[in-house]
Parts: C-alpha cells; sequence; structure tokens
C-alpha cells in the first residue's frame, strides 16, 4: 500500500505543476524540471544504499569481534570510534571531506556511511549478547566449533536485533542523504537545495513529500522483513 502510494505520487508529481501555481502563486516556476524525479530518487536510493551496504559490513563486523574472547578488550575503542561518527554532523564531515576527495557522490558517500555506523554496531552487539547461554552450550554440545556457533546458532538468532539496526541506520540516511546535494551529488535534496537558494519554498515542498514518502516505504519493508524474522527465531 506504501509502495502503491509513493508509486502514485512520483507519477502525479512532473504533472502538478498547474497545483503547485495555485498553490504558489507568486512563483514563476512552481515545478523543478531540471531533472526528472524518477532519476533523482534512482540516484537518492543508490547513494543511501551503497552507504548502508559499507556501514553495515563494518557495523556488523565490529560488532562480532568485539564480542569474541579475543576482542573484548577493544570494545569501548570500537564503541567509541562508531559512537563519533554520530557525534560528528554530516555537514561537518561533508565539509571536511570535499577538500580532500572533491565535490560529487564520494564525501556524501563517506558522511553517510559514518553516520550509520552506530546504530548497526551498537544493535550486532546487543543482539549477539542477548543470545540465550543455553543455545550456545546445545550448539557446543554437539561439537559445533566457535565459527560455526557464530554462523549457525548466535547469527540467526540475533539477527532480529541487527536488522533493527540496520533499519534505523537505513531510515536516517534516507532523510540525511539529502544534504548530499550541497556537495553536487545528485540526491532528493537537488530541489530543496536550489528552492532554499531560490527562496522557492514549490521545489522545498516537492523535495520533502519524496524524501519523507520514501523513508515510510522503506521502514515498512524493514517491518515486513523484521515481522517474518521474529516468528522465524520464536
Amino acid at each position: 500500500m506504501a509502495l502503491a502510494g509513493f508509486s502514485a505520487l512520483l507519477a502525479a508529481l512532473p504533472r502538478s505543476g498547474p497545483l503547485f501555481a495555485r498553490l504558489f502563486p507568486q512563483l514563476d516556476r512552481p515545478l523543478y524540471v531540471q531533472q526528472p524525479f524518477l532519476d533523482l530518487v534512482l540516484a537518492h536510493l543508490w547513494l543511501v544504499a551503497t552507504a548502508s551496504l559499507l556501514a553495515t559490513v563494518v557495523g556488523v563486523a565490529a560488532g562480532i569481534f568485539v564480542t569474541r574472547p579475543s576482542g573484548r578488550e577493544f570494545r569501548r575503542l570500537v564503541e567509541t570510534l562508531s559512537a563519533m561518527g554520530q557525534t560528528f554532523p554530516p555537514v561537518a564531515v561533508l565539509a571536511l571531506a570535499v577538500p580532500m576527495i572533491g565535490f560529487g557522490f564520494w564525501p556524501a558517500f563517506l558522511a553517510l556511511a559514518l553516520y550509520g555506523l552506530l546504530p548497526i554496531c551498537e544493535n550486532t552487539i546487543a543482539g549477539l549478547e542477548g543470545v540465550p547461554p543455553a543455545a550456545r552450550e546445545a550448539g557446543l554440545g554437539i561439537g559445533m566449533t566457535r565459527r560455526q556457533l557464530l554462523r549457525k546458532v548466535e547469527l540467526p538468532l540475533a539477527a532480529p536485533v541487527i536488522l533493527a539496526g540496520i533499519r534505523i541506520s537505513v531510515t536516517i540516511g534516507i532523510g540525511t542523504a539529502a544534504l548530499a546535494s550541497t556537495v553536487g551529488a545528485v540526491s532528493l535534496g537537488s530541489p530543496m537545495i536550489v528552492g532554499l537558494n531560490g527562496n522557492n519554498i514549490g521545489y522545498v515542498l516537492q523535495g520533502a513529500l519524496l524524501v519523507g514518502g520514501l523513508a515510510i516505504v522503506i521502514d515498512l519493508g524493514f517491518e515486513a522483513i523484521l515481522t517474518r524474522l521474529r516468528r522465524w527465531t520464536a
């Protein structure tokens, strides 16, 4: 239902010039036409997906590492470093990254990946530590190695909690990715940035509607997956 609603919104926006002209009669150009809205959505999704993938790989690996006997002493360091990613605002990361790697996709990718790391790492740690000791003992009792125990027992049982962290990270990333347009990356922030610079509230509203709708669709998609996972692990 949410996906159908977002698709309808995406299809209707390019034809909504008369509506926005009536809502904002003071604007000479009430409808954003510099780039197709579909292209902006796809670029936005690509940026969020790639940054979230990196954050997931690093966050889950770090969470696994610090819950192993060999990595427990590094837990505070890992938690501090991952927390720093959210302590620094994405705008500050963008400002620091641009002089080193230039404008465009990559500084936005770096900022999103760092910003999305904390919930994934923390939820991985919480999920693995929440595995019942009896489940571990049963796995060891049937002759599993530590690696097999992690792969076949701990990670499946911790999966709902880990996925909840990924869900938070991705949902935050969808909103934060709008800032990517301040450094020249293509995203749904483009009409909002152009609108703010040109005092065009119509552009801002169009970008905000798509960002909000996309966040709802993705969040509900994660909710459906989580519901199935919880039933499977119950």
